[in-house]
């Protein structure tokens, strides 16, 4: 488990103030001119040796997409940071800005620096207003204090943050649709390549990073990567911010080390799983959009990217999500389904007609009303529809039904004979 002296995220349940005098009690904004000049080849590679990969979902090496950025551009770059959090079961981001606020803030200057970036925008998900405002006053008083702007923090760098709000749309969390978004047209992702590193915001050199990527990296330079390298497992290193909810006793955001079993976190940070272990019926360990795990894999499974890569799922964005034995697992995945025929922006076809499809075929199921070949067709569809579409929706809408279909076939077989056989009866009766 983590030591509290070990912690990044040290004012995340808000016991301290998150004004800028508290801030730095915490050690945010401590001798960050000396960070700044380290330059920035140093700072990526600092990144890089740490280990750090996206804490947005994807997992990409954070050091690695900075590299691809062009190191001397005749146009304007860009640092755009993903608050746009609109994953079902996923809150860390929202505690991060409303608790801890500075701590982005020193995060993007010092990215902005690694990325030669002079400008950064902050996409917030419309619905967080208070933390919208939070974030609005944390920027006020940084520029107050000259830790923005023209020679940020008295490091000799010039470095302007705007805070951007979103409208709500899920889709927009996808880092071409923010940038379509931000740019003030219609939220939907686009071809690439071209990658934002080459044509992002504007159409100009962009790196787009989420909120706990961003925020992590100051600590990681004054402690150094080897610190940060020495959490969790090879290719899976650092600290993570885990969100916990469904049926457990204490739902709660929680920073631990990355690779700690699955079973551990829900036990001693979410107060178990609500009447007991042997209640537990599955876990989605990474948010709506990855496959869900039967608890006889939950006994063993790891909570990093390659863990759960190996048991048919995904570590996402961290946010597990407890169902026991009272779930109707099908209806839950049919509601799983709805939101993303929802959110789809309709711009492909596949996710389009699929995502819509796939939901009123688990509708009927969930009410036994379907055939027992549809399931094995409703799978083909799912894999008809990933890996087919521009951004990573389609996949985000097949995969917890793929995972449904694996674990829990029978459920569906079950129900629709037992539907069946209702209807048989009264005939038989007359």
């Amino acid at each position: 488990m983590l030591k509290d002296k070990d912690r990044i995220f040290t004012n995340l349940y808000g016991q301290a103030g998150v004004d800028l005098p508290s801030s730095k009690k915490r050690g945010i904004w401590d001798r960050t001119a000396v960070l700044v000049k380290k330059g920035r080849a140093k700072i990526v590679e600092e990144v890089k040796a740490s280990g750090l990969r996206g804490r947005g979902g994807a997992g990409f090496p954070t050091g690695l997409k900075w590299s691809f950025m062009p190191e001397h551009s005749p146009l304007p770059v860009y640092l755009v940071v993903n608050a746009d959090e609109s994953e079902p079961g996923t809150c860390k981001d929202r505690d991060m800005i409303r608790f801890d606020p500075h701590r982005l803030l020193e995060g993007c200057l010092l990215s902005g620096v690694a990325i030669g970036a002079h400008h950064a925008y902050i996409y917030i998900r419309g619905e967080f207003v208070r933390e919208a405002e939070v974030l609005e006053h944390a920027i006020e008083e940084a520029y107050k204090a000259g830790l923005l702007g023209k020679n940020a923090a008295k490091s000799g760098y010039d470095f302007d943050l705007y805070l951007h709000r979103g409208a709500g749309a899920y889709i927009c969390g996808e880092e071409t649709a923010l940038l379509e978004s931000l740019e003030g047209k219609k939220g939907q992702p686009r071809l690439k390549p071209p990658f934002p590193a080459a044509c992002g915001l504007y159409g100009c050199p962009t790196t787009v990073n989420n909120v706990e990527t961003i925020a992590v990296v100051p600590t990681i330079l004054r402690r150094g990567a080897a610190w940060f390298s020495s959490f969790g497992r090879e290719n899976n290193h650092g600290t993570k911010v885990f969100s916990i909810s469904g049926h457990v006793n204490s739902p709660c955001n929680v920073e631990e080390v990355m690779s700690i079993p699955l079973k551990d976190l829900i036990e001693k940070h979410a107060g178990g799983v609500r009447g007991g272990w042997q209640n537990l019926l599955a876990v989605i360990p990474g948010g709506s959009s990855v496959p869900l795990l039967p608890r006889t894999l939950c006994e063993t499974a790891l909570m990093d990217y390659s863990s759960l890569q190996e048991l048919n799922s995904g570590l996402g964005t961290g946010a597990v999500i407890v169902m026991d034995r009272s779930t109707d697992i099908v209806r839950a995945i049919a509601r799983i389904a709805h939101f993303y025929k929802h959110e789809s922006c309709g711009q492909c076809t596949p996710c389009r007609e699929g995502t819509g499809w796939m939901w009123r075929v688990l509708e009927r199921m969930a009410e036994g009303r379907a055939e027992v070949a549809e399931i094995e067709l409703l799978l083909q569809v799912s894999k008809q529809v990933e890996g087919h579409t521009i951004c990573a929706l389609g996949d985000a809408a097949a995969w917890p039904i793929q995972g449904l279909i694996r674990h829990f076939r029978s459920n569906i077989v079950k129900r629709i004979e037992a539907r069946q056989l209702a209807e048989r009866q009264p005939v038989a009766a007359q």
